[in-house]
């Protein structure tokens, strides 16, 4: 049983997309937490375990892009073996990372079988506003703790690992994910939960009845659940509804996806010809032509440079000096580039960086990466075993940076929030970026560490809400895919891909026209955060304290 929920709710996420199953998973996992038959103690006997093994069968096939990673640094270009290291690292990535976050699912269903589970003698036998009331109580503190934990497994651990909550399963509906402005999509886990355990107790009313034992037939909780539902549905559909053109600023956007290999770029083989492509897919959109630049802002990805910004202060070996590459560039026409690079302020302090420039290579803002990622840009407790043994492994460390100011547009007047690589997944972050005039989220990123896995759609499943949560477009630059505009709606109104196969690893350029809106809406979201998903954290923790004193209290009466 919760193998079969864990790896049913795993079909809800890009790769299979089947929405129902953010809806139908848990049943399986509840018919072991909250048994319908007879009050006993069944849901009590292993709920950790249970819940766990549900976690493991979700996160090891929705993790499974993540063994890409240590076969690409060994040289790996595709699917095809590259070595019993390479490989075995890579599974052991998946294997640990799934096993921690699985962590979750064992505590959540450890939590609804001992503090929140209903009572199904009083759900089936207690008067309607008995059974009613103890039914929305069980629902809402399972629906909290699991908001609650997914608050938690965002932040905690090596700066967290916030991927496909709940929530992001609900990707495709543009309809419900609007709610994501006031509660996160951490927030919007909240809803599946509560509905499924409302459904569940009514149901559990039902078996009594057909058996005779049951006298109670209300079905009010699931009826206020279906309000809850209703209500956030109504509000999707009223924040759909398109803005006036008068209020909005347009911003003429080319996207650059260069398509280079990992392999390649570190090799350096291909540098003169990635300089070369960007060089010629810039000017084709950017270039005035009678005078004109019919292009506002050409974004590269990130770590588009193959070589760090002030390490080819003149030309070498084929490779253009970086002062000359770009004045020769932005003289051009009259537009602003945005790029992704690294810079070093000393030969060993390194930023993983964002650079805005206008009109030449020292008219430029820089933007530092503020979240790293653990073993990846850097090696957290690097000196310390078993940390200490990857030092082999990844040589280097890159600084996080500390300024979340947004890169300023200049033509036209539009701030630019700038995410570097995951950052677009981490909404507590993005959120500081937000001032009340016309913005744009920009995220560059290179997901080819993950070759042609179905991660570059699960990268943009989860970046989708960040446009939501703030009410902000956004454009995403990929090296490899996916590249695309998302409307403040989270909806991708376009994707640089092939026409007739939809492939998205290739090489190209996607122009378009960003909708900002004049006056840059603060959201709760904007204003306050995960505050909801932190508030049922709180309200499943009193919960609990409550539930541990009663249960004291009630085994001190019967010893006595």
């Amino acid at each position: 049983m919760p193998l079969l929920s864990g790896a049913a709710l795993s079909l809800a996420y890009p790769g299979w997309n089947l929405e129902v199953m953010v809806w139908a998973w848990l049943l399986p996992l509840l018919f072991l937490l909250w048994p319908v038959a007879r009050p006993g103690t069944e849901g009590r006997r292993r709920p950790f375990l249970w819940g766990y093994l549900a976690g493991v069968a979700f996160w090891v096939p929705n993790l499974s892009w993540l063994r890409h990673s240590s076969r690409v640094r060994a040289g790996a270009r595709d699917g095809t073996w590259c070595g019993w290291e390479a490989e075995l690292l890579g599974v052991a990535a998946v294997v640990g990372l799934a096993l921690y976050c699985a962590l979750y699912f064992g505590v959540w269903a450890w939590f609804v079988a001992r503090f929140a589970r209903p009572d199904a003698r009083l759900l089936a036998t207690g008067t309607w506003q008995a059974s009613t009331l103890h039914s929305l109580r069980c629902a809402l503190m399972a629906a909290a703790a699991w908001a609650g934990l997914e608050w938690v497994r965002s932040f905690l651990l090596f700066s967290g690992f916030g991927w496909n909550g709940l929530g992001v399963g609900l990707h495709q509906n543009a309809v419900l994910m609007q709610v994501a402005d006031v509660v996160g999509v951490m927030g919007l886990s909240f809803l599946p939960v509560f509905v499924v355990c409302a459904a569940w107790n009514a149901v559990t009313r039902v078996v009594w009845v057909y058996r005779g034992e049951g006298t109670c037939r209300s079905r009010l909780d699931f009826t206020l659940a279906m309000v809850l539902l209703l209500g956030v549905a109504g509000y999707g559909m009223m924040r759909l509804v398109p803005k006036a053109e008068a209020d909005l600023v347009t911003v003429r956007t080319v996207l650059v996806q260069p398509n280079v290999a990992q392999v390649d770029a570190w090799s350096g083989a291909l540098g003169p010809q990635v300089y070369k492509r960007l060089h010629d897919f810039t000017r084709l959109y950017a270039e005035a032509r009678d005078g004109v630049s019919h292009t506002d802002l050409v974004i590269w990805p990130e770590s588009a440079l193959p070589v760090h910004l002030h390490g080819l202060p003149e030309a070498v070996n084929g490779l253009p000096g970086h002062p000359d590459f770009f004045n020769d560039l932005l003289g051009a026409g009259d537009y602003s580039l945005l790029t992704g690079t690294e810079i070093y302020e000393t030969p060993r302090v390194g930023h993983v960086s964002a650079v805005l420039f206008r009109g030449g290579y020292e008219q430029r803002q820089e933007y530092h990466k503020v979240h790293l990622v653990p073993f990846g840009e850097y090696l957290p407790y690097r000196n310390v075993p078993p940390f200490s043994f990857l030092q082999g492994v990844l040589q280097g460390d890159f600084q996080p940076g500390v300024a979340t100011e947004p890169l300023r547009l200049a033509k036209p007047e539009v701030d630019l929030i700038p995410m570097i690589c995951f950052e677009d997944t981490v909404g507590r972050l993005v959120r500081r970026f937000v001032r009340p005039g016309p913005q744009i989220l920009v995220n560059i990123t290179n997901d080819g560490w993950f070759l042609d896995s179905v991660e570059t759609e699960v990268h943009l499943a989860n970046a989708k809400f960040r446009a939501v949560e703030l009410r902000r477009p956004m454009v995403r630059a990929a090296n490899t895919g996916v590249s695309c505009f998302i409307d403040s709606n989270g909806q991708v109104k376009s994707r640089l891909d092939a026409p007739e196969t939809g492939n998205t690893f290739i090489e190209g350029c996607l122009p378009g026209e960003v909708k900002v809106p004049k006056v840059g809406e603060m959201t709760l979201y904007a204003r306050y955060g995960d505050v909801f998903s932190a508030g049922c954290l709180l309200l499943a923790l009193g919960a609990g304290v409550t539930g541990s004193r009663s249960q004291r209290s009630t085994l001190k009466e019967s010893r006595a």
